[in-house]
C-alpha cells in the first residue's frame, strides 16, 4: 500500500479561530477551518450548488453555504440543513511547525 502524500495548504497564522481560508493546491480547492485552534479541511465547493464553503457563515463546528444556506459539520462532512443532501468531502488534516496539511491518497 503506497505511503500518502502530504499537501502543504498554508501556514496556521493564515486561518484566524472561527474562520476559513480558500486553498488551491494539487489540483484541489479546499476550505482550511479553524475551530478554536484546531484545523479541518474539506472540498471547498458545497454539494448543492456554487457555494463556496470557505466564504461560508461558521458557527461552532458547522459552516452554512452562502449560496443555498445549506449547512455542513467541518469536522465529519455530514449535512446538517438542506437543501444540501450529499456530504461534503473532509481530508486527514495534520498540524506540524505552524504548517497546515491533508494527507492525499
Amino acid at each position: 500500500m503506497p505511503a500518502a502524500i502530504r499537501i502543504d495548504l498554508c501556514s496556521t497564522a493564515e486561518v484566524a479561530p472561527g474562520n476559513a481560508l480558500k486553498v488551491d493546491k494539487a489540483g484541489l480547492v479546499l476550505a482550511v477551518f479553524n475551530l478554536d485552534g484546531e484545523f479541518f479541511v474539506t472540498d471547498d465547493a458545497c454539494t448543492h450548488g456554487p457555494g463556496s464553503l470557505s466564504e461560508g457563515f461558521i458557527e461552532r463546528e458547522v459552516v452554512e453555504c452562502n449560496f443555498h444556506n445549506g449547512q455542513f459539520n467541518i469536522k465529519t462532512g455530514e449535512v446538517v440543513a438542506a437543501p444540501c443532501v450529499i456530504l461534503v468531502k473532509i481530508y486527514k488534516t495534520v498540524v506540524e511547525n505552524d504548517r497546515v496539511f491533508i494527507a492525499a491518497e
